[in-house]
Parts: C-alpha cells; structure tokens; sequence
C-alpha cells in the first residue's frame, strides 16, 4: 500500500500527501533551478529529514529515559554539487539548552541520531557533518 500520493501542480511545483494523516507538503523547485522557491525543494525536504529523524530518535531515547527534549532545535544547511546536480553536504546543527549533563545519556543520543534512518539511507557520497551543541 502506498504511503504519499505525489502530484504534479504545474509550474515546477508539486504536492505530497502522506495519506494515513492527510497531511500535505508543497515542494518548489528553487530559484536557482528555474523555480519560483516558494515552498520547500525536493532537496531541502531531504535535508530536513534528516534532522526530523535524528531528533525523532533522540526523542524515543529520551522517553525511554525518562525525560523529553523540550527546548532542543536544529539548523540545517543544504549544500548543492553540480555535475551533476546533487546534495553534496548537510550540516545539522542542534543546540539544546535544557540538556542534562548526563555525558552517558548525552552519547547515547548522539549515537542513536547518527544511525537513524534516514542518515543511514543516504548515499555515502553525500557528508553529514552532525554538530551537537549540548
């Protein structure tokens, strides 16, 4: 069973719906690759998954720690290649001022976000650099 209907809107544009929720995501291509960059690109949805995963697995450590990741955030720059035109880079940097000092607990979730999926399923020509600010 399909997980994301995806349809082509014209003018460089397209929708995601994740049909168990019926939410929906609006990709543009971006300005530099003749589209308006008025939504997300296709890329940048890949190099915000990235982050989303990471922190979805942080945030399942955390549960099963007992306690939460409130106030932790992450920047997330994407650098593009050409020849051909690909993502090159992803930068993800996360900054948690409400971290416990816990250098255990700490490890674990910077082990656990490394290996979250989407990171694990990227191609490995494509440099992660991870930055954890906690």
């Amino acid at each position: 069973m399909a997980t994301i209907n995806s349809k082509y809107l014209g003018q460089l544009r397209t929708e995601l719906l994740h049909l168990q929720s019926n939410n929906k995501i609006t990709n543009d291509a971006p300005t530099d690759n003749n589209g308006k960059g008025e939504a997300f690109s296709p890329t940048d949805t890949v190099s915000g998954a990235l982050s989303s995963c990471m922190m979805t697995i942080m945030g399942i450590i955390a549960t099963r720690n007992g306690f939460d990741l409130d106030g932790m955030t992450a920047d997330v720059t994407k650098v593009m290649a050409s020849d051909p035109r690909r993502i090159s880079e992803i930068h993800v940097n996360f900054k948690w001022p409400n971290a416990p000092g816990d250098k255990v607990t700490l490890d674990k979730l910077k082990r656990g976000a490394k290996t979250c999926p989407v990171a694990l399923s990227l191609h490995p020509d494509i440099k992660q650099v991870i930055t954890f600010n906690f």
